[in-house]
């Protein structure tokens, strides 16, 4: 098994303290620090994200898995800026104004790191201009609005609402997510994209990347 695959399989696992010294070991032996990244702890994020989607895996083993993905990352990261690597693009993420909830938001930041973007958490009770104002501040092309209940879901209309009142109207794209979401409520609201799940919204940030 090559040492790439060694740092998948471990990240899978969770077992972070493996995958760290895996990266190390990497490094020393001069492999690009893009290769570690895509070949070794993306590549383990994106089985993570696979499994999560069929229902193999559940919350805690994404939790654990993005824990080792972090330590990965902590060696790496200076070896990605040396090399000029640049994350995928930035997106800020929040739970709408109201809305306390948070579980769903971090694994969804997990998810999106995982799949190589750069995040601002915005928090819990985000009112829509504090989301429009970051992703200025940021440089963000995409927004992430999440909700738990049905009387703060409709708080997304605000941010949907308060992007397209700005300067950054048609620059930066806004997708939502949460328990009681549709796509059908996305559509209702403007938002750009709807994603049933952390996993998806990776899939999605890379879609949505891809039109702007």
């Amino acid at each position: 098994m090559s040492i790439l695959d060694e740092i998948s399989d471990k990240l899978i696992s969770g077992k972070a303290n493996d995958v760290k010294e895996l990266v190390t070991k990497a490094i020393s032996e001069k492999m690009p620090a893009a290769d570690i990244l895509n070949n070794g702890l993306l590549k383990g994020m994106s089985i993570i994200g696979v499994r999560f989607k069929k229902n193999e895996v559940y919350v805690p083993e994404v939790l654990i898995a993005a824990r080792a993905m972090k330590a990965g990352m902590e060696v790496l990261k200076p070896e990605l800026a040396s090399a000029g690597v640049e994350p995928l693009g930035t997106v800020v993420v929040g739970t709408v104004k109201g809305d306390l909830h948070d579980i769903g938001k971090n694994l969804v930041c997990m998810m999106l790191e995982g799949a190589g973007f750069k995040i601002v958490d915005a928090g819990i009770n985000v009112e829509p201009e504090k989301m429009v104002q970051l992703a200025r501040e940021n440089e963000a092309k995409i927004i992430g609005a999440s909700a738990l209940l049905t009387t703060t879901m409709t708080n997304m209309k605000g941010v949907v609402d308060a992007l397209k009142a700005s300067d950054l109207a048609g620059k930066v794209n806004v997708m939502i997510g949460g328990a009681p979401v549709t796509q059908a409520y996305a559509d209702e609201i403007g938002a750009d994209g709807y994603a049933p799940d952390a996993a998806s919204a990776a899939d999605l940030a890379k879609e949505l990347m891809a039109k702007l």
